[in-house]
């Protein structure tokens, strides 16, 4: 079991283009005191956060970058990636976490992207070890932007650091505006927040004010954009966002 996170596993296996590979990233099993499951835990996280440091020199020894897109479940991150696959202008490469299957890595390949399938079996995110592993079958060219598209869970991957330029939070209207609230870690870590499926507020009770008082409440130095990407309002100032990163 994960000391972190619970993740009723030490073995992640990766669905890499439909090929299963295992890799150990360090989860072990203990049944010791709490104290020293804290120290386990500061001690997983260390070795996540060197690795992350190796990630990011390896995109940047490329001049590519790459962005955690973090949401709960169903917030609408992969149509979010679809539609800036087709309007954005520049290739974007993609890592597709999920616990099973690979509906998604196939949604993004038939948007026109490529994509490596990172299964977690029963893990709740992605670390980066795994992210490592993923880089290396992606293989961005120079230049490269990659997204990298979490495991949907607002808890642990706020503590995963993957080597990222950016955390880029999608929050639908869906899920209450009280989210960042309830979530505090995930929004502090986020440098974005996407609110999306704008076009189905008139039928939600979402008071989109609050929600980014609330944001502010817990992060002040997150910047709060609403989109749809069904309607494809507020898509420019993602993109726009995007172009300021470093994605020219």
């Amino acid at each position: 079991m994960c000391a972190t996170c619970g993740c009723e596993t030490d073995m992640h296996d990766h669905d890499h283009d439909d090929h299963d590979h295992g890799h150990d990233h360090g989860h072990a099993h203990t049944h010791a005191p709490s104290g020293n499951i804290i120290k386990l835990e500061q001690q997983l996280l260390a070795k996540n956060g060197l690795l992350a440091e190796r990630n990011r020199g390896w995109l940047a020894g490329r001049g590519a970058i790459a962005f955690n897109l973090v949401s709960s479940p169903g917030a609408g991150k992969t149509t979010l990636l679809e539609r800036t696959i087709a309007e954005l202008g520049r290739p974007i490469h993609v890592i597709e976490g999920d616990q099973a299957t690979s509906r998604d890595a196939d949604r993004i390949r038939a948007a026109g992207a490529t994509a490596v399938q990172v299964n977690t079996g029963t893990g709740c995110h992605l670390d980066a070890h795994m992210v490592a592993h993923a880089l290396e079958e992606l293989d961005p060219p120079r230049g490269g932007i990659v997204m990298i598209e979490n495991v949907g869970n607002l808890v642990c991957p706020a503590l995963f650091d993957l080597g990222e330029r950016a955390k880029v939070l999608v929050a639908s209207v869906t899920e209450g505006d009280d989210k960042p609230l309830k979530y505090p870690h995930m929004f502090r870590a986020a440098s974005l927040v996407l609110l999306s499926k704008l076009d189905l507020l008139p039928y939600v009770p979402f008071d989109r004010a609050r929600f980014v008082a609330h944001v502010a409440e817990v992060n002040p130095r997150a910047r709060v954009l609403g989109l749809s990407a069904t309607s494809g309002e507020g898509l420019g100032a993602w993109y726009g966002w995007l172009v300021d990163q470093g994605v020219a």
